[in-house]
């Protein structure tokens, strides 16, 4: 538990249910923020590690909907926003690889149109959604938005070509919001490396192997080590913005 005392400051934290927003989820209500949880209706964990955390005497609420979807974004941000009573911090998580094993960037014909457009719409589109539709809210609380993005998206190949580029999508947008947000509204990102949770359980050892061995640190990244980073960028780092901060355990830099 981090050492701040978040008492009425409101959060909404988008892919909540698991990994790294899960984490934030739980860091920043352990802070006595109130946060609402973003998750899919239909997925049941989501609803379960809210009834979980409330059962633990920190302030969490569901908000279901589809980052996707623009529709159902929009919709779930306002009510989300409603609920909370207004938001401090957005933290756009939510995104996923769209494959179950890493995709060779030699091997054009497992990559079609419709993993495009999935990995695109739910990992770089809903950045700018969900970030537009908080925004009145945001800069009426002078708040910070951070975006997950990802080694992938700073040079190295990641899961796939379509999900580097989304990743990278994810790097240029955050600049260009901490331009149009300035000077009410801080806008960073980070850059996690291969963090274990249960989306790389099933990758290949050598694969996770390969990122350990480049590892200055020598261990993997775990879901707290980058919900870390995403808190202090939220509330610790009042000059910093347009900036994405890597979290890889040197890898990048071996």
């Amino acid at each position: 538990m981090l050492n701040q005392d978040l008492r009425g400051r409101r959060a909404l934290v988008t892919g909540g249910a698991s990994g790294i927003g899960l984490a934030t989820v739980t860091m920043l209500a352990e802070c006595n923020a109130k946060v609402a949880m973003n998750h899919l209706e239909d997925d049941p964990a989501g609803r379960e590690q809210v009834a979980r955390l409330t059962a633990e005497g920190v302030d969490v609420i569901s908000a279901p909907g589809d980052v996707g979807d623009p529709n159902d974004a929009e919709a779930m941000a306002q009510r989300a926003i409603t609920e909370l009573g207004g938001l401090d911090y957005l933290v756009n998580n939510a995104g996923m690889s769209g494959t179950e094993m890493p995709i060779p960037p030699s091997n054009l014909d497992m990559i079609d149109e419709e993993l495009w457009q999935t990995l695109l719409t739910t990992n770089l589109i809903s950045v700018f959604r969900i970030s537009k539709a908080a925004a009145p809210a945001l800069k009426e609380a002078n708040g910070a938005i951070v975006n997950t993005a990802s080694t992938a998206g700073i040079g190295l190949q990641g899961s796939s070509t379509p999900y580097a580029a989304s990743k990278s999508g994810v790097v240029s947008v955050t600049r260009s919001l901490a331009r149009g947000l300035a000077p009410s509204v801080r806008v960073n990102a980070v850059a996690p490396g291969q963090v274990e949770t249960r989306w790389t359980a099933g990758w290949p050892e050598k694969h996770k192997q390969a990122a350990l061995d480049k590892s200055l640190i020598k261990r993997h990244v775990q879901p707290e080590d980058v919900a870390q980073v995403i808190i202090f960028l939220l509330i610790g780092a009042s000059m910093i913005t347009g900036q994405t901060i890597v979290i890889d355990g040197g890898m990048t830099v071996s």
